[in-house]
């Protein structure tokens, strides 16, 4: 389909699409962060103490914080530490540069900085961002973590937000990292899930690393203990309730960086995935009384092949393969291979090493990701934000590098090529990438990326799109259940015979938020046979005879309904 005229300012130049091994097309990305006008740079504030947040800010969020329809962008941002920290000192974000940045998009490929008009500047030193709309007023509102209180900022609905911390009961304590919203008791309000990363603050900073200059490194995490993660359970009057210790994640502390939600059993429940740095990775199942069981290692999640620990850092929670089950990825770092758990009916295998995806990352660092299908085929392809975590890498390990390209593996019906060097200039560029959240900013049909990168300028990726490929993107409109439609699954039948199911969420990848709404390649079917929406609630909506290529909003009826066709 034809992409929006842009101003000459964002002509770019005509290049022929490169090709894969098997003839289809490869998917081109261009990097328009400089003509878009977003200028944001990440200040992570590195010391010579090599404090370790230093080394994991900051994430990234795409939402459309105004209701126009266009997705806008949030990155989170650092703040300024004193070298040494000052027995008791906070972190100060006061100076301009080291604060949370919003940009809104102008819907003509620019965007423009309204962070102070909306009021999102934070404090504290940040980390991640989630996106959810709370108290279903039809606003999508903002959860930013730090090191430190969290913040929650209610959408006023008129371009500004409200901090609404103290009332909601959510600032939390330490160091949380990503975070989610996720209906999980399906009573039609959004709860909260926070993943805490170590039990560590300024005042535990330790030497790491060999006494000579250059060589002081960050922390390997087995150097300080797990946390319990944070569950907040929504009253339904703008206020939550820690129920951290009542729903069972006291009892299961982890090292967590990531976040995910699917159901991986198929019982109707929504389950919480923690990706863990050098910790066992956890499944948190849904015992649908409110109370969780930590399953990881039941489930064969907690390790590697090899029944290692792993760095843990971004996470999806997605059926990649087609076959109705959620599956799970998690990246690490350079010398471990990244992490691919094939669901099994609700067991987990390794598939790392049968997908390719072992080979291809065996050197590689990996930070924000998400499973979504770059050229609209149907089958969701994986993409990682990379970079290793140690700035100085390369005086230990001479073969890892510290600042390393995108990646972006095709997903050839549940194998995997590496096609990051193909598809465009921006897969060839060294970053200190973290974040990473994911989403079609122009509507065109093709999914786009924002990454946040360390102590760097942002990266935002425009999929060129035009392969040829049909799509289309449900906007689930909740009424029983919560607003967003958080938690629905969507499952679709295509006219080639070409199934495909995905869990509605903002959550996934590293300490970021994406899209809520969800997209499907359809590859050269102009035809869905048959849309089903299976809301929380328990509702179940099917629609019939759909047409591709548009954003389709669907509204949750308040009552179960037969099957319709679509008008068109």
């Amino acid at each position: 389909m034809k992409h929006p005229v842009f101003p000459a300012a964002l002509l770019f130049l005509f290049v022929l699409t490169p090709v894969s091994g098997d003839g289809r097309a490869t998917p081109k990305f261009v990097d328009i962060s400089k003509q878009s006008g977003v200028s944001f740079v990440s200040d992570a504030s590195a010391t010579s103490q090599k404090y370790l947040p230093e080394a994991m800010v900051g994430g990234v969020a795409m939402f459309d914080y105004d209701g126009d329809r266009r997705l806008d962008i949030f990155f989170v941002n650092g703040a300024k530490l004193a070298d040494p920290m000052a027995t008791g000192q906070a972190s100060d974000k006061s100076d301009p540069r080291y604060w949370n940045r919003l940009y809104r998009n102008n819907g003509d490929g620019t965007f423009i900085d309204v962070t102070k008009k909306a009021g999102v500047q934070g404090h504290s030193y940040g980390m991640g961002a989630a996106v959810g709309d709370y108290n279903n007023d039809g606003h999508a509102d903002l959860f930013v973590t730090n090191v430190g209180q969290n913040i929650l900022y209610r959408n006023n609905g008129d371009g500004t937000f409200t901090d609404a911390t103290k009332e909601a009961g959510v600032a939390g304590s330490g160091w949380s990292a990503s975070a989610c919203f996720v209906d999980y008791d399906r009573d039609g309000h959004l709860d909260l899930v926070v993943a805490r990363y170590l039990d560590w603050d300024f005042s535990q900073n330790i030497w790491c690393g060999e006494r000579r200059p250059g060589y002081r490194a960050y922390c390997h995490p087995d150097k300080f203990k797990p946390i319990a993660h944070l569950l907040y359970r929504n009253n339904g009057d703008g206020s939550f309730a820690d129920v951290t210790r009542k729903a069972g994640f006291a009892g299961s502390p982890g090292k967590g960086l990531g976040v995910a939600v699917s159901d991986f059993n198929a019982d109707g429940w929504p389950d919480i995935a923690i990706a863990n740095d050098s910790f066992p990775q956890q499944l948190f199942r849904n015992g649908q009384d409110g109370i969780f069981q930590e399953v990881g290692l039941s489930t064969g999640l907690a390790f590697d092949d090899s029944g290692r620990t792993f760095a843990g850092m971004g996470i999806d929670f997605a059926d990649f393969d087609n076959d109705g089950w959620p599956d799970i990825f998690i990246n690490a770092l350079a010398n471990q291979k990244y992490a691919l758990f094939r669901n099994q009916k609700g067991t987990f295998e390794y598939a790392s090493g049968s997908t390719n995806v072992g080979q291809i990352s065996a050197l590689h660092s990996g930070w924000g990701t998400k499973f979504v299908d770059v050229d609209n085929d149907g089958w969701k392809d994986l993409f990682v934000a990379q970079g290793h975590v140690m700035d100085n890498i390369s005086l230990t390990q001479s073969w890892v590098k510290y600042l390393e390209p995108l990646a972006l593996m095709r997903n050839k019906q549940g194998k995997f090529e590496d096609i990051s060097a193909g598809s465009g200039e921006a897969f060839k560029v060294p970053l200190a990438a973290r974040g990473a959240a994911f989403g079609d900013l122009d509507n065109n049909g093709y999914v786009d990326i924002a990454i946040n990168c360390n102590n760097g300028l942002a990266v935002i990726l425009r999929n060129e799109g035009d392969i040829g490929n049909h799509w289309i993107v449900i906007n689930t409109v909740g009424s029983v259940s919560n607003r967003d439609g958080i938690g629905a699954e969507v499952s679709l039948l295509s006219e080639s015979g070409l199934r495909q199911y995905a869990t509605v969420s903002t959550g996934s990848s590293y300490l970021s938020s994406s899209d809520k709404r969800t997209h499907f390649g359809l590859g050269a079917d102009k035809r869905i046979k048959l849309l089903q929406i299976k809301w929380p609630s328990g509702v179940v909506q099917r629609l019939e005879d759909v047409a591709v290529d548009q954003v389709l909003t669907v509204r949750e009826p308040a009552t179960q309904i037969p099957v319709i066709k679509q008008t068109r």
